[in-house]
């Protein structure tokens, strides 16, 4: 399982947003259970996907304004990126095949 690194207002852009990045980005907030659950899903998908798909996490609450950006209203909210563009999005805790479904879209050419 590998490590989800945190992105941040001030680093997303430079992270997520450039050409040839495709990335999934989980908005997570401390007290909700949802986020944990979905959490050792994102690890394994992250190893699995290395080096193809950027897995990271931004903290809701510490990031308004990227979450605000985004119009991320309920956590867990996992936006899909490709390109600087979003692909996709779940909402609330779901099963691997979803977000495996999720990256697919960003693999697609």
């Amino acid at each position: 399982m590998a490590e989800l690194h945190d992105v941040t207002d001030a680093s997303f852009d430079d992270e997520i947003l450039q050409p040839g990045v495709r990335a999934l980005v989980d908005f997570w907030g401390d007290h909700c259970p949802a986020c944990r659950q979905i959490s050792p899903i994102l690890k394994d998908l992250a190893g699995a996907y290395s080096g193809r798909v950027k897995v990271v996490k931004i903290h809701a609450a510490d990031n308004a304004a990227t979450s605000a950006r985004f119009g991320v209203r309920a956590m867990p909210t996992v936006l899909a990126f490709r390109n600087g563009e979003v692909q996709g999005q779940l909402v609330g805790a779901r099963r691997k095949g979803d977000f495996e479904s999720l990256i697919g879209r960003i693999l697609e050419d």
